[in-house]
C-alpha cells in the first residue's frame, strides 16, 4: 500500500513539475534558512561548556551601588586578594583562581628566545587555573607551574612557534619585555589550547604572584582588577554560597559598598546582562530570537506549502470523488495526499541540506563563526522531525478537505466552503503577513538604531586614530617625538587602556564634602602628554597635562559626570585625595563615550603616566596619508624592535568590534526578512490563484452582466488587502513592544517613531499587491464564455 502510494506520488510530482518546483523551492529555502539558524545557535549554546567540571565553575563578580542606591553597576573585575580569601575562609570552595589579563586588559609584550621573538598577549594565573578549567598539562606538573614568580606556562601552540616542538622544553628560558614584567623567565608547564568555544583564550601565563608586586594598589579592598573564578565542592549550592559571599567586601573594608555575587562560569557568555546586580539577558536574548525566528520561517514556508498544495488539490475534487465511488476509503485517500506531502517535504529537506552547505561560507562571514553541518544524532532526529511535521502538518488540510466530500459533491463540483475552512485560510494569511510586517519593523528599527550609533557624536573622533605597543626599550618621550616626525603622522602619545571599551575603577577617591555613605566607582584612564589632543577630546574648563608645568603626576582631570556626580563647583585648583595621595584637578573634561552605548556615560578621570603601564602609542593620521604614515611606521618599529613586524589597530575597528552582535543581528535580520516577505508572497500568489480557480464562473457571469474588469480586480483582491491589513493592527503594537525592549537594552536610543510604521504598512500592501495583481487581472481579463463552460 505505502509503495503504491509512494509511485502515485511520484508520478504526479513529475507530471506537474513546474507545481512541484515551485512547492519545493520555497519549502527548502526556509528550512535552509531554519538549518542555518540552528547550527549558529549550537553553536552559540556550546560556548565554554568544554570544562568538564563546567556545571561547579563559578565566576565571582562584583556589584557597586551608585551614590544615590537608584542602580548597580555589576563588573567581573574583583579585589586583588579575593580568590585566595574565599579558598581559605569558605569551605564550599574546593579551588579559586585570579586571573588577569586578555579579555579583561591588554598585556602586550614581546617574548623572546634567542633571535626568534614574538609579539604577544599574555595574562597572570595562579596555578589553581589549572585545577578549575579543562587545560591539559602535556609537559610538567600541573601541582608545580607557576611556583616561582620567575615561571612562566606556554600553549602547545606558541611551543610549536618558539621551539617547532612540545617535548623537552621544562626549564628553558624566555625573555620578556617591556619594563615593569622585563626579565628572562623559566618555561615550567606546557598547556594544551583552549578549544575554539572558549571565551578565554591566551598562550602565554606568568604567576599572578608577580602581578601583586607591580600592582600594589591591590592590596586594598577598595581596588579591583583581577577577575575571580572558583570551583565548587560537589555538594555546594550556589545560592547559599551566594548568600555568604555578599558581604565580605564590607566585611574587609569597613568603607565598601561592593557586595559579591557567583554566577556559572559558562552562563556568562549568554547571560552577560546586568540589571540592578542580577543577570537579566544577554546573548541569549538573540539565540530565542533567532530560534524565534527559525520556526516562524518554517511555518510560514509550510503555510505557503499548505496554500499552494490546497489550490491545486482543488482541481482533484473529481479523482477523489471517482476514487470514492469505485470503493476507495477515505483513509487510502488521506494516505495518497500525506504521501506526497511527505515526499515533497522530504525532497525540500534534501535540497534544503544543499543550500545550507553552499549557504555557510558566507553565513560564517557573517556571524564571524567556523560553522559546519554535524550530522550528529540531534541534527538528524531534529531533520527528521521537521520532515515529519513540516510533511504531515502541511498537507493534512489538503488531504482532510480532498477526502471529506460525498462522492456526488465531488462528482458534480457542488462544493461549499465551510466556515472552518475560511477561518483556517484567512487566519494563515494573516499570520504570514502579521511575522512579515514584524520582520520589515525590526529591520528598520535596527538599521536606524545602528547607523544613530555609526554617526554618534562620541566627544572625541575616533577617525584616522591607530595605535600599537612598543616592541623595543626606548624611552616613552624619544619614541613619540620619533613617531611625530613620521611622514603623514599629525600627533602621537601613550595611553594605557582602550578609551572605547574601559572598565574597572576605583572607589579610593575622597573629595571635600563627600558624603560618607557615598560610594562610586570612578574609571581611571592613564594617559601620557598630548593624549586629549591627540584624542580630540575637548576640555571645559582648566588645561591639559603639559611639561610646560613640571611633573603632572598629582595632577587630575575628571569628566563632568565626575563633576557632576561629585557636587563640585568651580574644580579647577581643588584638591582631592586619590591612592593615598593628593592630587589637583587641572581640567575638566567633556563627558566622551569609553563605553559602548549600552551604558550610560559614567564619572571618570586622567591621570599623567609615562611608565610601561601607559605604554601604548595613540598615533592621528593625515586623512589620505594612511598608507603612507603605515609604511614608515612599519620601518621605525621594525627597526627598533630587531626586525618584528608592526601589529596596530585602527580605533573605529576597536569601535565596531562593541556593536558586532548588534551589526550582525541588523545584516542577518534583512536576509531574513527578505526570505520571509519572499515566502509570504508566494504563499499570497497560490491562494490567489486558488480563489480565482474557486471563483471562475462568478467572474464570468459578473463580466457578462456588464462589470469591468477594475471591478473584478477589486472585487477579488479587496479581501486579501483587508486581511493584510488585520496583519498590519496585530504587528504594530506587537513589533512595538518587542522593539521597544531591544532598545532599552541602549542607554542612548533612537525613538520609535511613526514613519517606521508607516514605511513597513506601505510596503507590506505593496507586497500584498504585486503577489496577486497578476492572478486577479488574469482572472478578471479571461474570457467570460470559457470561465462559463468550465467544470
Amino acid at each position: 500500500m505505502l509503495k503504491n502510494s509512494l509511485t502515485i506520488a511520484w508520478r504526479r510530482l513529475v507530471k506537474h513539475r513546474q507545481f512541484s518546483l515551485l512547492n519545493i523551492l520555497g519549502l527548502s529555502t526556509g528550512l535552509a534558512c531554519a538549518i542555518l539558524i540552528y547550527c549558529w545557535i549550537s553553536d552559540e549554546l556550546d560556548v565554554d561548556k568544554y570544562n568538564h567540571n563546567d556545571n561547579r565553575i563559578a565566576q565571582v563578580l562584583l556589584n557597586s551601588p551608585s551614590s544615590d542606591g537608584q542602580a548597580i553597576t555589576t563588573a567581573d573585575y574583583t579585589p586583588g586578594y579575593l580568590a585566595a580569601t574565599l579558598a581559605k575562609e569558605f569551605p564550599e570552595v574546593e579551588s579559586s583562581t585570579a586571573v588577569v589579563g586578555n579579555p579583561w586588559h591588554d598585556k602586550k609584550g614581546v617574548l623572546r628566545s634567542g633571535d626568534h621573538a614574538i609579539a604577544i598577549n599574555a595574562v597572570f594565573l595562579t596555578n589553581s587555573f589549572f585545577d578549575i578549567f579543562t587545560l591539559p598539562i602535556i609537559a610538567g606538573n600541573k601541582r608545580q607551574v607557576l611556583q616561582d614568580k620567575n615561571d612562566i606556562v606556554i600553549s602547545t601552540d606558541l611551543a610549536k612557534r618558539l621551539f617547532g616542538a612540545t617535548e623537552n622544553l621544562i626549564g628553558k628560558t624566555l625573555e620578556w619585555s617591556p619594563k615593569d614584567y622585563a626579565g628572562i623567565y623559566r618555561i615550567s608547564g606546557v598547556f594544551q589550547k583552549p578549544p575554539a568555544s572558549a571565551t578565554m583564550q591566551f598562550d602565554l601565563a606568568f604567576n599572578y604572584s608577580l602581578f601583586l608586586d607591580k600592582n600594589q594598589k591591590l592590596l586594598d579592598w577598595r581596588n579591583n582588577d583581577p577577575a575571580t573564578f572558583v570551583l565548587l565542592r560537589p555538594n555546594a549550592n550556589l545560592a547559599d554560597f551566594n548568600r555568604k559571599i555578599a558581604g565580605l567586601v564590607k566585611n574587609k573594608n569597613a568603607e565598601a559598598k561592593s557586595t559579591l555575587f557567583a554566577q556559572r562560569y559558562s552562563d556568562r557568555y549568554l547571560h552577560g546582562v546586568y540589571e540592578n546586580g542580577r543577570p537579566q539577558g544577554g546573548r541569549i536574548e538573540y539565540v530565542r530570537l533567532f530560534s524565534l525566528i527559525a520556526i516562524f520561517i518554517g511555518i510560514i514556508a509550510a503555510i505557503n506549502f499548505m496554500n499552494l498544495s490546497t489550490a491545486k488539490a482543488a482541481g482533484r475534487i473529481k479523482e477523489a470523488g471517482i476514487k470514492k465511488v469505485i470503493g476507495a476509503r477515505r483513509s487510502a485517500l488521506i494516505g495518497q495526499y500525506l504521501a506526497e506531502s511527505l515526499l515533497l517535504t522530504a525532497f525540500a529537506v534534501l535540497i534544503a541540506l544543499g543550500l545550507a552547505a553552499l549557504a555557510l561560507p558566507q553565513f560564517d562571514h557573517i556571524t564571524g563563526k567556523q560553522l559546519h553541518l554535524r550530522f550528529d544524532i540531534p541534527f538528524i532526529v531534529t531533520l527528521l522531525a521537521i520532515t515529519l511535521v513540516t510533511g504531515i502538518g502541511a498537507g493534512a488540510w489538503p488531504a482532510l478537505y480532498c477526502s471529506g466530500f460525498k462522492p456526488i459533491a465531488g462528482l458534480t463540483g457542488r462544493l461549499h466552503n465551510s466556515i472552518d475552512e475560511l477561518w483556517v485560510r484567512k487566519g494563515l494569511v494573516v499570520f504570514q503577513f502579521t511575522l512579515s510586517a514584524l520582520f520589515i519593523i525590526a529591520v528598520l528599527v535596527v538599521h536606524r538604531q545602528m547607523h544613530w550609533v555609526q554617526t554618534k557624536n562620541l566627544g572625541y573622533d575616533r577617525s584616522h586614530l591607530l595605535y600599537f605597543h612598543p616592541a623595543f626599550e626606548t624611552s616613552l618621550p624619544d619614541l613619540i617625538r620619533e613617531v611625530r616626525r613620521t611622514p603623514g603622522v599629525l600627533d602621537a602619545a601613550n595611553f594605557g587602556q582602550n578609551i572605547t571599551n574601559r572598565d574597572g575603577g576605583t572607589t579610593d577617591i575622597s573629595w571635600p564634602g563627600k558624603d560618607p555613605a557615598a560610594n562610586i566607582n570612578f574609571t581611571d584612564l592613564s594617559i601620557g602628554y598630548g593624549f586629549i589632543e591627540t584624542a580630540g577630546i575637548k576640555l571645559t574648563a582648566g588645561r591639559s597635562f603639559s611639561r610646560e608645568y613640571g611633573n603632572e603626576k598629582t595632577s587630575v582631570i575628571f569628566n563632568q559626570a565626575a563633576i557632576d556626580i561629585m557636587g563640585i563647583k568651580d574644580p579647577i585648583g581643588k584638591t582631592i585625595h586619590l591612592w593615598g595621595s593628593d592630587r589637583r584637578i587641572i581640567g575638566v573634561a567633556e563627558n566622551f563615550h569609553f563605553q559602548s552605548f549600552h551604558e550610560t556615560i559614567k564619572p571618570c578621570f586622567f591621570e599623567c603616566n609615562e611608565t610601561a603601564f601607559a605604554s601604548n602609542i595613540m598615533v592621528r593620521i593625515a586623512p589620505g596619508a594612511e598608507q603612507t604614515a603605515i609604511q614608515h611606521l612599519s620601518e621605525l618599529y621594525k627597526a627598533g624592535s630587531g626586525g618584528l613586524t608592526l601589529e596596530y589597530t585602527f580605533l573605529e575597528d576597536d569601535f565596531q568590534r562593541l556593536y558586532a552582535a548588534e551589526t550582525r543581528v541588523a545584516l542577518l535580520a534583512r536576509y531574513f526578512a527578505a526570505l520571509a516577505v519572499i515566502i509570504s508572497g508566494l504563499g499570497l500568489f497560490g491562494l490567489a490563484a486558488y480563489t480565482a480557480q474557486k471563483r471562475q464562473k462568478e467572474i464570468g457571469i459578473r463580466k457578462v452582466i456588464g462589470a469591468s474588469t477594475g471591478n473584478l480586480m477589486t472585487l477579488l483582491s479587496r479581501d486579501f488587502l483587508a486581511l493584510t491589513g488585520l496583519a498590519l493592527l496585530i504587528a504594530f503594537p506587537a513589533a512595538a513592544w518587542l522593539m521597544g525592549r531591544w532598545l532599552h537594552g541602549f542607554a542612548y536610543r533612537v525613538p520609535l517613531s511613526a514613519d517606521i510604521f508607516i514605511f513597513a504598512a506601505v510596503t507590506t500592501l505593496g507586497i500584498t499587491i504585486a503577489s496577486i495583481g497578476w492572478q486577479c487581472a488574469r482572472a478578471a481579463s479571461a474570457n467570460p464564455i470559457r470561465a462559463l463552460r468550465a467544470e
